[in-house]
């Protein structure tokens, strides 16, 4: 169930939310098979309706992200906070939020906040060497493998 705060219930006190929304429900397209969100988003936030017919959400957001490390591929969670998010969502004129039957879908404004945190380049750790190197066959200077032998000129003595 999408995260949705009815507008009546907003004109006699403020609202609190609080609780887990599904990956799935959050929709997310990460279109990077380096980070998957396996586990729900936990939130908790206060909406307020402001005077100049705008909504004030404030609060915070978490989720865990199962990621793999751009160098060296190992898998290794990576937690996403937002600890003092805010939003203002207008209610009237050009930039208006959709208000269906009363109420107002957060979600797409959730998600987008989400995504801005992402990682774009993942990193189990900030000193990860990457893939260790490893030789193959029976090369004793990887150095030389596959490259020809620098013969310098013989001059005059």
């Amino acid at each position: 169930m999408p995260l949705v705060v009815n507008l009546r219930h907003l004109e006699a006190h403020n609202a609190h939310l609080q609780g887990e929304l599904p990956v799935k429900e959050l929709d997310l397209d990460t279109r990077d098979e380096l980070i998957q969100a396996g586990e729900p988003l936990r939130y908790d936030f206060e909406v307020q309706k402001l005077e100049g017919s705008s909504l004030l959400v404030q609060g915070s957001l978490q989720l865990t992200l199962e990621c793999q490390c751009a160098r060296c591929l190992k898998s290794f969670k990576c937690p996403v906070k937002l600890d003092h998010w805010a939003c203002h969502l207008p209610l009237e004129g050009d930039e208006s939020v959709p208000v269906i039957n009363d109420c107002v879908d957060l979600t797409p404004y959730v998600r987008e906040d989400i995504l801005l945190e992402f990682p774009q380049h993942p990193l189990c750790d900030a000193e990860c060497r990457g893939l260790p190197n490893t030789v193959s066959g029976k090369t004793k200077n990887p150095q030389s493998a596959g490259q020809p032998r620098l013969v310098r000129p013989r001059g005059p003595n």
